[in-house]
């Protein structure tokens, strides 16, 4: 660790005294290489990582499979073979704890963990953070917000305007012939959506998660009832899409495309998602803070993202760490924006004057109060087990009920302490 702390403080102080790593492109005399597994997006990684090779290293992106789940198998199988191929990785925030906890992942120096808590967004640290400690850089933040459609809530005469609720809007599509989309196939996207519904009620999936595996679960509560009667609800009513239970973002925009489109809960590229394709659309659609899941009291909007970590592995630590301070600045995480539309994890990034031609301010706005207000998953090392647990025990959407939470929480249990398997 010495020699990675040291490389880490000099990148650290570069980039408080610049804002931005100075980077150029690699010449042929570049003797390193550094490679970094990146999560699919529209090439925003690619051009980063072009703006940061310098004449002493070129960064080189690899890309992970689609599925989250995949990404984290790949990458765990390789990083518990101590890898040394592996120098940068994009990390999907349910799994920081698990790779920092195993010692997959090259400690932050305390400078650069101090810099980058001051500049990046609540929710954006809370997700990086492992045992008091900032494990991975924040790079983009997600956030998701209702998308509706507006000649259909004028229709139903529905005052946006306010904020709504799941019952209303799910009364309103029902009334009115129209749908609501979210993502409810059986994978991590539907737990995102579960996680919001219960921290909207004011709880949490799971509490004291210092204890390991004898954390405290809470989905049998007062708010995991509450947010099983909003999945009942839809899943019971005309709103719900035919494809509910296995719609992925992807579904659940081509329903809100569709001519019974009515609001949709999705990530933040929604806004360029209909640009080329299908201008009606675009010119049709609106956005409000994420649904309320009890009338009166506040939204707990889904928080994703990604942070971007070095391997304890690598045999290029000083570079990487050098490497990831260019990569998550505010410009470049401004960069990552316009080409990707999942936006920066600071306030600063969202300077970047690009965004500023593609988005109207007022949406600007949206996503960093909604990002201050997000909920990010439960930050444990055994996050994966209890989003298994859920995903087998909620879905499909139709047939949750009051039971629901209960039955659950003892699988979940169950699973973690090993007197069942997934």
């Amino acid at each position: 660790m010495p020699r990675v702390r040291r490389g880490l403080a000099a990148a650290s102080a570069l980039v408080s005294a610049t804002g931005l790593l100075a980077a150029c492109s690699a010449d042929a005399g570049s003797t390193d290489t550094l490679i970094w597994y990146t999560n699919p997006d529209a090439g925003g990684q690619a051009k980063v990582a072009e703006n940061c090779s310098t004449d002493d290293y070129t960064i080189k992106t690899q890309v992970l499979p689609q599925d989250a789940n995949q990404q984290r198998i790949q990458l765990a199988r390789r990083l518990a073979a101590e890898d040394p191929e592996i120098d940068i990785m994009s990390l999907d925030p349910p799994f920081t704890a698990e790779f920092a906890n195993a010692g997959y992942l090259a400690e932050l120096p305390q400078e650069l963990q101090d810099s980058l808590a001051e500049q990046s967004f609540q929710g954006a640290t809370d997700a990086a953070t492992w045992d008091d400690q900032l494990v991975v850089a924040p790079f983009w933040s997600n956030t998701q917000v209702l998308w509706y459609r507006k000649s259909f809530a004028e229709k139903a005469g529905l005052d946006m305007s306010q904020p709504v609720t799941w019952d209303q809007i799910i009364e309103a599509a029902s009334q009115n012939g129209g749908k609501v989309a979210v993502q409810a196939n059986k994978y991590e996207g539907y737990v995102v959506w579960i996680n919001a519904l219960i921290a909207g009620a004011g709880g949490e999936i799971a509490t004291d998660t210092e204890k390991g595996v004898d954390l405290t679960l809470e989905l049998d509560s007062d708010a995991g009832r509450k947010a099983a009667a909003v999945i009942q609800k839809l899943a019971g009513s005309p709103a719900a899409p035919a494809d509910l239970s296995v719609a992925q973002e992807g579904q659940a925009g081509g329903t809100f495309g569709s001519e019974q489109g009515a609001f949709m809960v999705n990530w933040t590229y929604i806004w360029t998602n209909y640009d080329g394709t299908q201008p009606e659309v675009k010119d049709d659609l609106a956005f409000a803070r994420y649904p309320q899941t009890v009338a009166g009291e506040d939204s707990r909007p889904p928080y994703g993202g990604i942070g971007v970590g070095v391997s304890a592995f690598s045999s290029h630590a000083d570079e990487a760490m050098q490497a990831i301070g260019c990569i998550t600045s505010p410009d470049n995480q401004g960069v990552n924006a316009e080409l990707t539309g999942n936006m920066p994890a600071s306030a600063a990034g969202y300077e970047y004057p690009a965004l500023k031609d593609i988005y109207p301010q007022e949406l600007l706005d949206l996503f960093q109060e909604s990002l201050e207000a997000a909920a990010p998953r439960t930050v444990t090392p055994y996050w994966s087990d209890i989003s298994g647990g859920i995903q087998s025990t909620w879905h499909p959407p139709s047939g949750v009920d009051k039971d629901t939470p209960a039955d659950s929480q003892q699988f979940v249990d169950d699973v973690l302490h090993g007197r069942r398997l997934l």
